[in-house]
């Protein structure tokens, strides 16, 4: 049997040398990133420097924050409800059913409150931002806009970003509430724990930097939440397909931000509490 043509390790499909290709995806990586960390200083500073009008925060706090209050609900109830049943019968053999509380509290707060609550949003919010710029884009409305010396980043994407950054941390808070009141009731109600059991071993163990950490994540993870959906919005081309394409785009790259972000935060807050428990 013949070996497998060389020229599909050697080339890339429009006939470019393989290293080459990767060389072409290397620098198409470096030139969107730059892109990107420039649309977030020109954001910033039009945010700083003349802030959008309070109506329009205030349309874009609705719709991220107030608007999503259903799904981080259930999210953060059900993460809740399945933390606690499966610490509950991993403990049960061992003695150890009082630390339930503890592990749902801080799962919650430091780990699956905020990324959680940023997968919804993301899905909800962020791809119905990237599809909406998009749409501009390709209808030509952000055109007029730059045609207007309307300046786009300061009348659309300010707004959300301003919103966003305050939204997730309260959006964060209100799952992370709701997923220990779930574990509170499943505990309770189906598995005959006193409720002492499960609220007063958190006294002693679970502090307000695991809320701290959430918080922070939620932020982080509200900024790119936004300025991705936002980038990948102003940036398409393509008609109607180029929309779904920068949508889905967005979503991902969103998604895998939050789960690489996750990590370094996790290690980076954690390496800063033993910083600051030896030096207090």
């Amino acid at each position: 049997m013949s070996e497998p043509n060389s020229s599909f390790r050697k080339f890339s499909s429009n006939g470019l040398p393989a290293k080459w290709l990767w060389l072409q995806i290397y620098l198409g990586f470096i030139i969107h990133l730059g892109e990107y960390a420039t649309l977030i200083v020109d954001v910033v500073k039009c945010t700083i420097r003349r802030p959008p009008t309070f109506s329009l925060v205030l349309k874009q706090l609705y719709d991220i924050g107030v608007a999503s209050l259903v799904v981080v609900a259930i999210t953060g109830f059900s993460t809740g409800l399945v933390l606690a049943a499966q610490s509950f019968y991993q403990l049960q053999d061992k003695g150890l059913t009082g630390v339930t509380g503890i592990m749902v509290a801080k799962a919650m707060m430091t780990e699956l409150g905020p990324v959680l609550t940023g997968f919804m949003v993301t899905g909800r919010v962020g791809a119905a931002m990237c599809a909406e710029l998009g749409t501009m884009r390709v209808t030509e409305q952000i055109d007029a806009l730059q045609t207007m010396s309307v300046n786009p980043n300061r009348y659309l994407i300010a707004p959300r970003f301003i919103a966003g950054t305050i939204m997730m941390p309260l959006l964060t808070i209100f799952g992370i509430m709701l997923g220990i009141y779930g574990g509170y009731l499943i505990s309770v109600y189906y598995f005959d724990m006193p409720p002492s059991n499960y609220f007063d071993p958190m006294k002693d163990h679970v502090t307000l930097f695991d809320l701290f950490i959430g918080v922070i994540k939620a932020f982080v993870f509200g900024i790119f939440i936004i300025t991705i959906a936002c980038y990948k919005g102003i940036n398409t081309s393509g008609g109607a397909e180029g929309v779904g394409r920068a949508t889905t785009t967005s979503v991902v790259i969103t998604y895998c931000c939050i789960l690489l972000g996750n990590f370094f935060l996790t290690v980076a807050l954690n390496i800063l509490h033993e910083e600051l428990s030896w030096f207090l």
